[in-house]
């Protein structure tokens, strides 16, 4: 087995001198897309079967309202169906050795990279990303593939043994430590069972492939839910469904199934029969979900990222190009739509109308519309709820802060929710830098002394990303032993708070971000879908 090495199509293409080649591929597959994929009914898939449920979802591209498909309406009653036929393939699939998995898991980060550019035209279709978001996106879901077979292959299928030797004298009553006959131990790590992923809907492709394969390749069987209410991402998760049928995955071990939370995730919360959730998605979602298990009397692992609201420190000693670079790109790519986004910045009284206005020299230059098309940075918002929180915030901004720019619906000539970054200057006690808001919206404070910011920084439920602009190390250091973040960067032109690379920066939340302190993207991530068994056999 090869060692892991990162996709990076984009970069790759360009330091080949092949970006027009990237640009051609990637508009051959959204004209494909368009005439061959688009507009389909497509069925719930179980046991390797089509369901059809008799009531029907219709989902809408937010690009320009372009019917995507039509999914089913799946029901408490079909997800049941789905479940029991996840437990039934669970025995066969479990004992499978694992490096039959791996191959799987290999053969189907191959069938990715085959059909990516494909796959990322219908990402963007559906949640309008950019097609350096898309190709990423799906990039990291191939990474995520790669990463977790090379692990399970370096641990050897998290087995190990060790051994106890004979003693030479015995005892006629046992009691601990006593002497004996000579103890084989194996340690070994065994799958819980059936798992429920629930995926969400700004990483539909990466997020959905990451918690799918870390169920899957440590032996688990999966029942999962696309994003199928309001913000909708179902036809990237019938690409998944097609790539891990062809890779190999046996019927009824991986089963696809759309329809609203309130059915298809309570019953996969409640039901008996299923040992564990992943899932990523708003705190309310997941702690509901987790309170609905542990009231019907259920312990099952919940690994969960539940969202964050990301601060960045600008002290007085940054290179202001770097963090407005930064912080342009972690608050605004698209649309703010990522739990990792930037929405909150800390910047030092002295160095704040500066960086505003390098800021704004920035925010002016990103182009607004049709995410299809190469030269728009920003894309449309995911869907009408979406609309209404970015609205609210302006009205909430104007009220109680000052906006210094944008606050406005733009008209794009195209049937979808386009708006303006919007950049807000306030005090951090308003609710603006509190809540989360997945949408293109910053709030801007300003400090007198470091230790102040970092207690600003700090003081919001979550706990994912940050990061710092400063020069001086001192002040880094003390952030890093500070701040209260699964994820920080220090400097980094490229984005202040997102684009956490696999196998390089693990991607963990802390306090109401996530649960378990443990991240994807790591050695410590597949470890979560197993428990510990202690084997002894005394010879």
């Amino acid at each position: 087995m090869a060692d892991f090495k990162n996709e990076f199509t984009y970069k790759n293409f360009l330091e080949s001198g092949k970006e027009a080649e990237f640009d051609r591929l990637f508009d051959s597959s959204v004209a494909k897309v368009k005439k061959e994929v688009l507009g389909k009914k497509h069925p719930i898939y179980i046991d390797g079967k089509e369901i059809f449920a008799g009531a029907e979802i219709l989902e809408y591209s937010p690009v320009d309202r372009t019917l995507i498909g039509t999914f089913q309406k799946g029901s408490r009653e079909i997800a049941g169906q789905a479940i029991d036929s996840a437990h039934r393939a669970f025995e066969e699939w479990s004992a499978l050795d694992y490096r039959d998995r791996i191959r799987i898991f290999e053969k189907a980060a191959d069938l990715f990279s085959q059909r990516k550019f494909d796959i990322s035209a219908i990402l963007s279709i559906e949640n309008g990303k950019s097609r350096y978001e898309s190709v990423g996106e799906v990039d990291e879901a191939i990474d995520f593939l790669r990463y977790y077979a090379l692990d399970v292959a370096k641990n050897k299928g998290y087995v190990r043994r060790t051994s106890l030797g004979a003693s030479t004298t015995e005892v006629k009553a046992g009691f601990q430590g006593a002497p004996g006959r000579e103890e084989r131990v194996t340690i070994a790590m065994r799958p819980y069972g059936v798992f429920g992923v629930i995926a969400p809907f700004n990483f539909p492709v990466s997020i959905s492939v990451g918690m799918s394969t870390g169920a899957l390749i440590t032996g688990n069987t999966v029942v999962f839910k696309p994003s199928s209410t309001d913000n909708m991402t179902m036809l990237t998760g019938v690409e998944i469904y097609k790539v891990f049928r062809d890779a190999g995955v046996p019927p009824g071990v991986f089963n696809y199934v759309t329809g609203p939370g309130s059915e298809v995730g309570d019953e996969l919360a409640i039901n008996p029969k299923v040992g564990g959730i992943a899932f990523t998605g708003s705190k309310n979602t997941g702690i509901g979900m987790l309170k609905k298990s542990y009231d019907a009397g259920l312990i099952k692992p919940f690994i969960v990222e539940m969202g964050g609201k990301n601060p960045v420190i600008v002290s007085k000693y940054a290179n202001l190009d770097y963090a407005v670079s930064g912080i342009s790109s972690a608050a605004f790519g698209f649309c703010g739509q990522k739990c990792s986004a930037t929405s909150r910045a800390y910047v030092h009284e002295s160095v704040k109308e500066e960086f505003i206005s390098k800021l704004l020299d920035k925010v002016r230059s990103f182009k607004i519309g049709n995410p299809l098309l190469k030269e728009n940075y920003m894309g449309p918002l995911i869907s009408a709820g979406a609309l209404d929180r970015y609205k609210s915030a302006v009205q909430e901004a104007g009220r109680s802060g000052r906006i210094v720019f944008g606050g406005r619906i733009v008209d794009t000539g195209l049937n979808g929710a386009y708006v303006e970054p919007t950049i807000m200057e306030g005090d951090h006690k308003n609710v603006l830098f509190h809540e989360e808001l997945f949408v293109p919206f910053l709030s801007i404070a300003t400090y007198k002394k470091f230790e102040d910011a970092l207690a600003m920084a700090n003081d919001v439920p979550y706990g994912l990303t940050a990061g710092i602009y400063s020069e001086k190390k001192s002040e880094v250091k003390e952030f890093v032993r500070k701040i209260k973040a699964g994820v920080i960067y220090a400097n980094r032109e490229t984005s202040s708070s997102t684009g956490a690379i696999v196998g390089l920066q693990t991607f963990v939340g802390w306090k109401h971000s996530a649960l378990t302190g443990k991240g994807s993207g790591s050695r410590f991530y597949l470890q979560q879908f197993m428990r510990e068994q202690s084997q002894t056999l005394v010879k």
